[in-house]
């Protein structure tokens, strides 16, 4: 495959984290919008960005983009885009899903309509037929109206990437691998620092900084949509890049991390989690009630996703549940606390004034990630120092 732009949305607000992801991997970024971070890459990107990406939600190719404020320039717009380069003759292709903001063109349905009609009639074009099967391999198209702007992208991931493979299981209003995931890179939690989750919930929180602790990608355990187009990307490469992952893995690492949670039929949900995460022999799981949150050493995280609103079902137990893990938090010596939750007194609640906020939303409830900063280890003798908070 030529090299080509690609395109990986991510919660609102992770921009910055899902960037670094993507440099770290090696890649150039071309452009950042808002819950969007656009990249080059070629088919090796794809696979690796699919297997390694952390708070993407998926991969797309960008196809194109053009203005439409009508529905003819819409049609005209989608023709022009060179779907044979990528949709062999028997693809089945539809677009999946289309997001408005702020454009002339609004009505989601319509916009699928006209698009699908536009790329039959290129496809009818390019390989002289008036009909397609279209029961070959799946190629979803995601298209993103801003401003009368369009940006086409095709889908090489398939389910979305929070879809790890290993969550059966959820409690009340859980939070998604991939905003879990960028929750913890957004502190300087490093795997040999404590981390205990007192409201763990399927234990999202600790898998994840597992997994990150581990070194194991968060894709290895899943497939994904875009492994049968072999016309576009070799099954070498798939394979390379799973066996590149294979090899990242540090099965020594030594981990300190705690998962809790009052509800033992849950806490047993995330031990079963945990271990088709891979991760079940660095995560200590015991049902237990914040009252009974302590640690003997100093300078751990908490991070947490603690019950609120719905989650608790009585709104008059959030101010009783909040106080006590204020308290617990208190009595432990240099900790910091990493809390995201709707409940909008939490700080009085916990009786302290957070370092940082950030607004998150979390599906489509409105939350805030209050982040308490604790005192930072000593430097160590060899002089490497300790990551800087980050807001």
């Amino acid at each position: 495959m030529k090299t080509v732009e690609l395109i990986a949305p991510c919660h609102f607000g992770m921009e910055a984290v899902l960037k670094r992801e993507i440099i770290d991997l090696g890649y150039e970024i071309s452009k950042v919008e808002d819950g969007r971070v656009f990249f080059v890459g070629d088919a090796e990107a794809i696979c690796r960005a699919n297997l390694f990406l952390r708070t993407a939600e998926r991969v797309l190719i960008h196809v194109g983009s053009f203005h439409a404020e009508s529905f003819e320039e819409l049609f005209e717009g989608t023709k022009k885009i060179a779907w044979e380069e990528y949709i062999p003759e028997n693809g089945k292709f539809w677009v999946a899903k289309a997001t408005s903001i702020k454009s002339k063109l609004f009505s989601s349905s319509d916009i699928q309509s006209i698009m699908k009609k536009a790329m039959v009639e290129r496809m009818k074009q390019h390989y002289h037929k008036e009909w397609f099967s279209e029961e070959g391999d799946s190629f979803p198209v995601r298209v993103f109206l801003m401003k009368d702007m369009v940006s086409v992208g095709l889908d090489t991931s398939g389910d979305s990437l929070h879809k790890r493979g290993y969550r059966l299981l959820v409690g009340k209003a859980p939070i998604t691998e991939t905003l879990a995931a960028a929750l913890i890179l957004l502190t300087p939690w490093k795997a040999e620092r404590i981390l205990i989750d007192p409201f763990c919930g399927s234990g999202t929180f600790p898998i994840e900084a597992a997994m990150i602790g581990a070194n194991i990608a968060p894709g290895l355990r899943r497939a994904f949509l875009s492994e049968g187009w072999e016309h576009l990307i070799p099954a070498t490469e798939w394979r390379l890049v799973r066996e590149e992952a294979e090899d990242m893995v540090d099965t020594s690492v030594k981990m300190d991390i705690q998962a809790f949670d009052i509800d033992g039929e849950i806490v047993k949900a995330a031990r079963d989690n945990a271990r088709r995460a891979g991760v079940q022999e660095h995560i200590h799981f015991q049902q237990r009630a914040v009252s009974a949150l302590s640690h003997p050493k100093k300078y751990g995280f908490l991070i947490t996703n603690p019950p609120y609103g719905e989650r608790l079902g009585a709104e008059e137990g959030i101010e009783n549940l909040y106080r006590e893990f204020g308290k617990r938090f208190a009595s432990l010596d240099d900790w910091s606390a990493y809390v995201i939750t709707a409940c909008e007194d939490t700080e009085r609640y916990i009786g302290r004034k957070a370092d940082k906020k950030r607004k998150i939303y979390n599906g489509m409830m409105k939350t805030c990630y209050y982040q308490f900063m604790g005192g930072r280890p000593p430097k160590q003798r060899t002089g490497h120092k300790e990551d800087a908070e980050e807001s």
